[in-house]
């Protein structure tokens, strides 16, 4: 019984450490582009963090990265050695990249730590190598999350600069972009009687659809770009220092919407570690595919009250070392991500959201010239993101190794 709690507990301590350590990803442009201070910031992105809890109900991820690690092949007290060995790891990979100011992924450390230590378990057959989502897809994403996220905010970053032309064209754009969401929610959503019925909690129809979980992530996504499509309206009629000042506003949108998506994606995959523990532990009264109450509850608090510890050396980093950003550019590079964040939530892929938003800081740089990049810091930021799952995984193995010995 104390073994469990311990792993719990560490588990809450690595949500809580991934919170400071990744507070960077959702306010390094607010603070840089001075919309807000450090600490109004950190409130701001903590209270959207926790936000994600009311959001986010299909627990897509956590369900994925608790079957990183076979519980099939390793189970029991052995399984609960393996979740230990991954989360020592994992949180000492965190607290040097969070010393030397690297924004290294916290994702990427945990799923990374856990597979290294399963693999020490019981080899390579212990992995989930087949089913989707498995490791592979987890491993692909380290590239072609920063990739959308570089794609959609230079994109993004065009589409904002190309409306603050006088002309038809930039309105016709504006009005594709508002058909186009609409399309989008009328073939996403569900809107069928009896599912909404049994899945929420209101009379009205109408609030069965907007609110039912898997519907109200893709409203809110729909509401904000919906917002900066019609605020393209009116960009060429204002001056630039009018211009700056609306975008700040919207600033606090895109942040809130990134926060929300990090909140989301992170705190997932410390669920999916603790039920992996909780299920190792009592197979009878736990399952995988059934979330506990308390630990989505328990995981959100934790990220939230460890992003308004904050982390100012990766924040210096993300927010003027990669390139100088603008409130215009922290609109789209934010927007970016937070479209990156929750597509992937829906794919039940873990990424990584310092990947993403980088790769989002990185496109609206490239947007002025490729020069504006500076190319050396984000060649350092590659090689820490390549290095992370083999260094968390031979670490944790290492861990797991002498955690046997005692254990």
């Amino acid at each position: 019984m104390s073994f469990i709690i311990i792993i719990i507990v560490l588990a809450l301590i690595f949500d809580f450490i991934n919170g400071f350590h990744d507070a960077a990803n959702s306010i390094a442009t607010v603070v840089s582009t001075k919309v807000l201070t450090p600490f109004q910031a950190v409130v701001w992105a903590a209270v959207f963090n926790f936000a994600a809890y009311f959001i986010f109900k299909d627990h897509g991820v956590a369900n994925t990265v608790a079957k990183t690690v076979k519980p099939e092949v390793v189970h029991g007290f052995d399984m609960m050695r393996v979740v230990f060995a991954g989360l020592i790891a994992a949180i000492i990979w965190n607290l040097l990249t969070w010393w030397f100011g690297i924004p290294s992924s916290s994702s990427h450390t945990l799923i990374g730590g856990f597979a290294g230590a399963g693999v020490a378990a019981a080899g390579t057959g212990a992995i989930n190598l087949s089913k989707y989502p498995n490791i592979f897809h987890t491993a692909g994403f380290i590239f072609i999350a920063p990739l959308v996220g570089f794609l959609m905010a230079f994109i993004i970053s065009l589409w904002f600069l190309y409306s603050f032309r006088k002309g038809f064209l930039p309105r016709f754009i504006s009005v594709a972009v508002i058909l186009l969401v609409g399309w989008f929610l009328y073939s996403t959503l569900e809107f069928d009687r009896a599912t909404l019925a049994k899945n929420t909690h209101y009379e009205s129809y109408t609030a069965q659809v907007i609110f039912y979980s898997k519907n109200f992530k893709w409203i809110l996504l729909a509401f904000i770009l919906t917002i900066m499509a019609m605020f393209t309206f009116w960009l060429n009629r204002l001056n630039a220092h009018k211009g700056t000042i609306w975008f700040k506003r919207l600033q606090l949108v895109s942040s809130a919407a990134f926060s929300i998506g990090h909140g989301g994606n992170d705190a997932q995959k410390v669920m999916g570690i603790i039920m992996a523990a909780l299920v190792a532990y009592d197979p009878v009264h736990y399952h995988l595919d059934k979330m506990v109450f308390w630990v989505p509850l328990a995981c959100y608090s934790a990220i939230a009250l460890g992003t308004m510890s904050g982390g100012w050396k990766i924040i210096k980093t993300m927010g003027t070392r990669i390139t100088k950003v603008t409130p215009f550019e922290g609109v789209a590079a934010e927007t970016a991500g937070a479209i990156t964040l929750f597509v992937t939530e829906a794919l039940k892929i873990p990424v990584s959201t310092t990947h993403t938003i980088t790769g989002s800081i990185i496109g609206v740089g490239a947007t002025k010239r490729l020069s504006a990049v500076r190319w050396g810091v984000t060649i350092n930021l590659l090689w820490a993101w390549v290095l992370t799952i083999p260094v968390s995984a031979l670490l944790a193995a290492g861990v797991y190794f002498i955690v046997k010995l005692f254990i």
